[in-house]
């Protein structure tokens, strides 16, 4: 019997795994959103077979979930791309990520943390050396933009969530979640080193996966001089594998912070990020080491 003619005709987790077949195709999926798009790049990912890597392209190409482009004619070689059928999966990947890193890999425990010798921790800390997806954000005050500056080093901190008082309420049982609270103190820590970090030769964005009405209610009320950006989709979450917890209905980021160079290229990471705002003194060294800005006397 093949997947597609499983009896659950109606049932949609069903037909679901006919298209997806495999754990294999998952992990498919999960390299393409990270950026690795091209044959050969996938199968040394993998470690798959040609022909078992070959079939299960196909079939993800037959059912929609990638588009095929071509970058050479002679002789013909084409990247996988995800279609917006694809990207529709992305919340599954990172739902899986989540719950892998807390049923199967932690002790079940809600935590917007991570203990610094965990699998989770040295997942991140792996990010050094990796370029960002190719990806869009939607912006606090309108349009979208990547989550890095093109040509400068970029501080991108990652939070769970922040709420402009009496605007929104936070989510239940919040300030019972460990590493949780703090989003306010680290965007306003941000804000009063905004010029220092810019002055030692980068650019501050925040990420969270709340929606753009949200984060443009905060940044109104914390007046803050950089944008925030959106990954309510889970575009950057799932192409880096990020780590999040799952809270108030929605998948949010565990707090982490990256330091990006002009070529989208992860230099350093914060994680876990146990201090906020000590997290932010830390990153300005960060930078200016970096960037070979000398500190003031």
């Amino acid at each position: 019997m093949r997947r597609t003619d499983l009896a659950d005709a109606d049932c949609g987790i069903a037909q679901a795994l006919g298209v997806l077949g495999d754990w294999w195709t998952f992990l498919i999926v999960r390299d393409v959103a990270g950026g690795t798009t091209r044959f050969d790049a996938l199968q040394r990912e993998l470690g798959v077979s040609r022909r078992a890597l070959t079939e299960r392209l196909a079939a993800l190409v037959e059912h929609g979930v990638l588009r095929r482009e071509a970058y050479s004619d002679h002789p013909p070689r084409y990247d996988y791309l995800l279609t917006p059928k694809g990207e529709g999966l992305l919340p599954v990947l990172v739902a899986l990520q989540d719950w892998g890193s807390r049923h199967v890999m932690g002790d079940g425990a809600l935590t917007a943390t991570a203990r610094a010798d965990s699998a989770e921790a040295r997942r991140v800390r792996q990010l050094v050396g990796r370029r960002l997806p190719a990806v869009t954000l939607p912006r606090h005050d309108g349009g979208d933009e990547p989550p890095t500056v093109p040509g400068r080093w970029t501080v991108l901190y990652l939070f769970p969530g922040a709420f402009a008082p009496g605007d929104q309420g936070l989510p239940p049982g919040w300030g019972d979640i460990p590493g949780a609270v703090g989003c306010t103190l680290e965007a306003r820590t941000y804000a009063d080193r905004h010029e220092l970090i810019r002055a030692a030769g980068a650019e501050v964005r925040g990420v969270s996966t709340q929606r753009p009405d949200q984060l443009r209610a905060f940044a109104e009320y914390a007046r803050l001089p950089y944008p925030l950006l959106s990954d309510q989709d889970g575009r950057l979450a799932a192409g880096l594998l990020l780590p999040t917890f799952r809270a108030g209905g929605v998948d949010r980021f565990k707090r982490l912070t990256l330091l990006v160079d002009p070529d989208a290229v992860v230099r350093a990471v914060q994680f876990p990020v146990t201090d906020p705002a000590g997290s932010v003194a830390e990153m300005v060294e960060l930078v200016r080491q970096s960037c070979g800005r000398p500190s003031p006397h």
